[in-house]
């Protein structure tokens, strides 16, 4: 055996010790498909984006109700008005400080007040409609997360699909790497006895160092497949490879689709939604040209001392404010807000139709995803017939070392083309049915 041959099986030796000291666990995708909603990250990122678009929504209740604020304000003056006004709140004004001399020079005065203020909006339209939009807002992020999670259930079916290639074809090569072995033998014991010479010996090896390197190329893809798949779920795949219970389909059941795009589609839904938000927010900055009512009130406590409340007090009112003219702000604010409600309408309406070309495309696709695994079913069958009847002939004598190896390599490239065709398929109708649903 020369030296190729040792390097090669000692580094197969090495990747299957590295392979059985990590953990192989074994998982379902019924199992994977209820995990990663709670689990991955990305619907986690959506959830909170939803969160904070509720929370905006519920800042707008105080459109409703009212505000409530409390204070308590301690000072000390000799500031001839905030000294009288401050005996006069505390209710202990005398005749004495109407003299002329304490009221231009009074003495320091101590003044404690509490105060309890409420505000009530009664009319704001622009805040009617800034509501409208908030919740419009709301309602699209809301719809997102739930295309996420579908897009998410399509991404677990992809990986975990790839995942089962990953390993039918580190089962193929592991077969095709036998069947080079024993050709290698087969050959290696016709040059000794002198029937075949020594270049077919050697192409007999670089065959068998092909395959091996394949091999270990397969198990690094499975490892990477079940990384990914780690991901997805969010879980720590450190010395661990995840192995599929069910077994690869090996073959395909054929659907028909309306390649026509649904209305009711949720992330089309989002997009209408996100077009209402902004429409609602052209409609506020609108009603601001308009006047606001509000109505305010206060409860005042005064004293001498801290925390005492000698002498009480309270106001009510309303106020109607009308912002005429703010320097041409308003006016800019609403030109904004039409000129993006308009730019969410035409990006809305391409989305549609880019949404209906994928559609369109992978319909396409599916049709050709179909052809592609007959005609390679096909080609399997034939490659393996072919290389059965060459090496029958190759042990009489009847066909030549190259013609083997040929067919050989060929049997097993058909085959994990049919695979790769089948898999290609199955993806295809999943996306398929995630376009349509």
């Amino acid at each position: 055996m020369n030296n190729k041959l040792i390097v090669t099986f000692f580094g197969i030796f090495v990747l299957a010790f590295s392979a059985s000291a990590q953990d192989t666990i074994a998982i379902s995708k019924k199992e994977i498909l209820e995990k990663v909603n709670d689990a991955n990250l990305q619907i986690k990122i959506a959830k909170e984006n939803a969160a904070s678009a509720k929370a905006d929504y519920n800042q707008s209740n105080s459109l409703f109700l009212p505000s409530i604020s409390a204070s308590h304000t301690a000072i000390s003056t000799t500031n001839p008005l905030m000294a009288f006004g401050s005996k006069l709140n505390q209710e202990i004004l005398t005749a004495s400080d109407f003299n002329p001399a304490l009221l231009n020079d009074p003495n320091q005065t101590q003044n404690y007040a509490t105060k309890i203020e409420v505000l009530q909006p009664l009319i704001n339209v622009d805040g009617f409609y800034g509501r409208q939009a908030a919740k419009s807002k709301y309602e699209a992020f809301q719809l997102q997360t739930e295309r996420t999670k579908e897009y998410l259930q399509l991404e677990v079916n992809k990986s975990f699909m790839q995942l089962q290639l990953a390993y039918k074809a580190v089962e193929v090569l592991e077969k095709a790497n036998k069947t080079a072995q024993a050709n290698l033998k087969l050959v290696e014991n016709y040059a000794k006895q002198g029937m075949l010479q020594k270049t077919d010996l050697l192409s007999v090896q670089v065959r068998v160092n092909e395959v091996a390197n394949q091999l270990q190329y397969a198990k690094s893809n499975v490892q990477n497949a079940s990384d990914y798949l780690a991901f997805l779920l969010n879980e720590d795949n450190t010395n661990k490879v995840f192995k599929p219970i069910e077994e690869i389909e090996n073959g395909i059941e054929i659907s028909a689709f309306e390649p026509k795009l649904i209305s009711n589609r949720k992330d089309i839904l989002a997009m209408d939604k996100s077009v209402e938000a902004y429409g609602k927010m052209t409609q506020m900055n609108k009603m601001s040209f308009l006047p606001r009512l509000n109505a305010f009130g206060s409860y005042e406590l005064y004293d001498t001392k801290i925390f005492q409340t000698e002498a009480k007090g309270y106001t009510i009112g309303a106020q109607l404010s009308w912002s005429v003219f703010d320097g041409y702000k308003t006016i800019g604010k609403y030109q904004k807000a039409k000129a993006d409600y308009e730019k969410a309408q035409t990006e809305s309406q391409q989305y549609k139709a880019q949404s209906q070309l994928e559609l369109n495309k992978t319909n396409r696709q599916l049709s050709d995803a179909e052809n592609k695994v007959n005609l390679s079913k096909l080609a399997l069958e034939q490659s393996q017939e072919a290389y059965r009847i060459r090496a029958n002939r190759f042990k009489e004598g009847l066909e030549k070392t190259t013609d083997l190896l040929n067919s050989e390599t060929l049997q097993f490239q058909k085959e994990l083309e049919y695979l790769q065709a089948v898999f290609e398929y199955n993806f295809t109708k999943k996306y398929l049915e995630f376009l349509t649903q």
